[in-house]
């Protein structure tokens, strides 16, 4: 019989329907892997079994009562986890921070309520860094978030936790947040579907998430269909968002889009040169460029190079902003020195723009977006690299103990991710590429699809296509 942790997200829901599974044996069964394995890989900061079996309790008790099965939440049982820089209310939720280590909050983002109401059960809040601010998951007083493929390195951030937890079997599909490439980066380093949906897909309500808008939420899961569901689940427009895209036609759902994995012959442009100056791409993440091309070909779409639309004022405009939302979350002045080296190095950068200083790289922002968009109107989506590296070593970031050069090397291995963050754009990264290391285990490289913007459907389309052509779900790393 299947291990219920391998079966995905859709499978899980689908055997609580068809009543060949309890929902609480279902949370029960992954809180088990939780306790086994979560310490390992640094993916939980907070686990709340009392909840999530009372949740699950609950769940069959409706599934008993239910006369038709398909009135119920279509993923009903099925567990999950929330990120820790999303509020829950009457969970700890910490930030990755020392200084927030026994907040509780008593309102739930619309993300968590959402997810809930889909039928999902939480088992906890996943691990991040502190603020959220870098690309990998160190955080103060914790363990670090690790690759299950290699857990001497780090699952990428800031949905570390959230990744390690996902592709090591704890939990089918997890939330995950993203800003500069949060959910693109530990999706890559831990062979995962992440996608960063459209600037205004998904609601970062009700307290407003980030106002610059680079943030978004979006899923990170095995497979293509999991990570179509939970933004079907998340993608629900609530009043007053500042941000909004147009919602799908009705009797339209990102699922459907997956699972017929026929996005049409596309114009997919991928980029002639490498797009940041100074930046080398290992041979590994170039290979999986490359070969993700030439599947693309094979698959009848066509491929054609474009010109990268990057510049040095989008480098400059992402690094001002990045600073300025280093003060998101209130520190008071005596507990400034207990912050991590590079959050307090991000915040002297932010603390010295003025108003009108941000004001002006907004707008200019605004200016840069337009046109790095209009730039690829000629093709439906852009292939890139998710990653400049492979998975680097605990502590390679942090190891010189200087915050800016810790800033740089965070530069140098994700290149291509944030600036989708200042245009808003979907973007998908997809696991299509395994190392074959003579001297190192198997390791995870994703590559990175960005459509335009609104088009989170016809992404999902096309990986789900991809993943048909070159399924991934069954690769279990080896801590599964």
């Amino acid at each position: 019989m299947t291990d219920l942790h391998e079966l995905s997200a859709l499978e899980q829901a689908a055997a609580v329907r068809n009543h060949d599974v309890g929902p609480v044996e279902l949370v029960e069964h992954a809180l088990r892997r939780v306790e086994d394995r979560s310490a390992t890989l640094g993916a939980f900061v907070t686990v709340t079994p009392e909840r999530a079996l009372a949740a699950a309790a609950t769940a069959e008790r409706a599934l008993r009562a239910a006369a038709d099965t398909d009135a119920l939440p279509p993923l009903l049982g099925v567990p999950t986890a929330i990120k820790d820089l999303t509020m829950t209310a009457g969970i700890r939720t910490t930030f990755g921070s020392v200084v927030y280590r026994d907040f509780v909050p008593d309102v739930d983002d619309d993300v968590v309520r959402l997810l809930r109401a889909a039928g999902t059960i939480s088992l906890g809040k996943t691990a991040v860094p502190e603020f959220g601010l870098p690309c990998y998951t160190e955080p103060a007083g914790g363990p670090p978030a690790v690759t299950p493929w290699d857990t001497t390195r780090l699952a990428g951030g800031s949905s570390g936790g959230a990744a390690a937890a996902v592709a090591g079997g704890l939990v089918p599909f997890a939330h995950g947040s993203d800003g500069g490439g949060s959910i693109r980066i530990p999706a890559s380093v831990c062979g995962l579907v992440g996608l960063k949906s459209s600037r205004g897909r998904v609601s970062p309500g009700p307290m407003g998430g980030d106002p610059l808008g680079m943030a978004v939420s979006g899923p990170l899961a095995r497979t293509v269909a999991d990570a179509a569901a939970m933004l079907d689940a998340m993608a629900v427009p609530q009043l007053g968002d500042m941000f909004q895209v147009p919602p799908l036609p009705p009797g339209q759902t990102f699922l459907g889009a997956a699972r017929r994995a026929d996005p049409g012959r596309l114009r997919i442009g991928r980029y002639a040169d490498v797009p940041v100056p100074g930046v080398v791409v290992e041979p590994d993440c170039a290979a999986a460029y490359e070969q993700a091309a030439g599947l693309f070909a094979e698959l009848g779409h066509e491929v054609i190079d474009v010109v990268a639309p990057f510049s040095e004022q989008v480098v400059a405009a992402f690094e001002t902003m990045w600073a300025v939302l280093a003060h998101s979350h209130p520190v008071g002045q005596d507990d400034e020195p207990r912050l991590q080296p590079l959050t307090r190095w991000l915040r002297a950068r932010g603390a010295v723009v003025t108003g009108p200083e941000l004001l002006a790289v907004m707008r200019g922002m605004h200016v840069l977006a337009r046109a790095m968009v209009a730039a690829h109107s000629a093709v439906d989506v852009v292939l890139t690299p998710s990653l400049a590296q492979l998975p680097r070593p605990v502590g390679w970031f942090t190891g010189t103990g200087d915050p800016s050069e810790d800033f740089e090397r965070q530069k140098r291995f994700t290149p291509f991710t944030s600036v989708y963050n200042i245009t808003g754009q979907p973007a998908l990264s997809l696991p299509l590429y395994w190392t074959d290391l003579a001297d190192g285990p198997v390791l995870p490289v994703g590559v990175q699809l960005i459509g335009r913007p609104g088009a989170d459907a016809l992404l999902l389309a096309l990986g789900a296509q991809v993943e048909n052509a070159r399924p991934w779900a069954h690769r279990t790393p080896p801590t599964w």
